[in-house]
């Protein structure tokens, strides 16, 4: 088995091994030494399947655009209230990212660090040290929020994805372990249709967790790059892809 390349982190977990607890950062990178990229991942509460497509958390409406309390720059935390009173989970959104979407302030990108469950209004915390930078927050100023794309993956859902595309499951990892996807290289791949060699294929497709190759303008317009065939495909079997996600 080829070893990965991590640096700063040396080995640690090793690949094809699902783990209870976290031996890396959720999102570190590793390279093998053959030259594909991997990411740490967290699953969620289903079990990844190998050869699947896999997606980030589902995107909460909710938590997007949501009115800000007034904070003062510099601030080290900000109160965060959902539009609709839809429930944040207890570090939901540790190392995922808050925006401020609307002037004042409008354009600045948080790191989130970790944040008890609420309701209709909570306390986040920022992970950069500088705090509120841009301009003080009022309630003119929305928020948003969203999770660490790499923790809490899933199998890619039929016709609509709810998140964006980060991977391939490789191996199978258990429902909230952790393990490592493949972003970049050569992976096989569940795929439907029968895609030539070269082919663009994309997700989401008719079958979920697969890739599928480009059938109408539709398809092109919704859908996000996977990788191109490495073989001729073989509709609803496991096939080479050189997968093109993150490098």
């Amino acid at each position: 088995m080829a070893k990965f390349i991590a640096p700063s982190i040396g080995i640690g977990q090793a690949d094809l091994i699902s783990s209870a607890t976290a031996v890396h950062q959720v999102g570190t990178r590793a390279e093998s030494d053959d030259g594909r990229v991997f990411r740490y991942v967290k699953a969620g509460a289903v079990a990844l399947v190998a050869g699947n497509v896999l997606q980030s958390p589902a995107v909460t409406a909710d938590h997007l655009g949501t009115t800000a309390a007034a904070t003062s720059l510099g601030a080290t935390s900000i109160v965060f209230a959902p539009t609709s009173a839809t429930a944040v989970a207890v570090n939901q959104y540790e190392d995922g990212l808050l925006q401020v979407s609307t002037a004042p302030g409008e354009g600045y990108t948080y790191g989130v660090g970790p944040h008890a469950a609420f309701t209709t209004s909570g306390t986040i915390s920022l992970k950069d040290q500088v705090g509120l930078q841009g301009a003080a927050l009022t309630t003119a100023s929305r928020l948003g929020m969203i999770q660490n794309p790499y923790k809490g993956v899933l199998q890619l859902p039929v016709t609509t994805a709810t998140g964006t595309i980060v991977g391939i499951a490789t191996y199978v990892i258990g429902a909230n372990q952790f393990g490592w996807a493949l972003t970049w290289g050569l992976c096989s791949v569940l795929t439907t249709g029968t895609p030539a060699l070269g082919a663009m294929v994309l997700g989401p497709g008719t079958v979920a967790g697969a890739a599928q190759v480009v059938v109408a303008a539709g398809n092109l317009v919704v859908g996000q790059v996977i990788g191109h065939m490495a073989q001729v495909g073989t509709t609803g079997g496991i096939n080479f892809v050189d997968v093109r996600i993150r490098p």
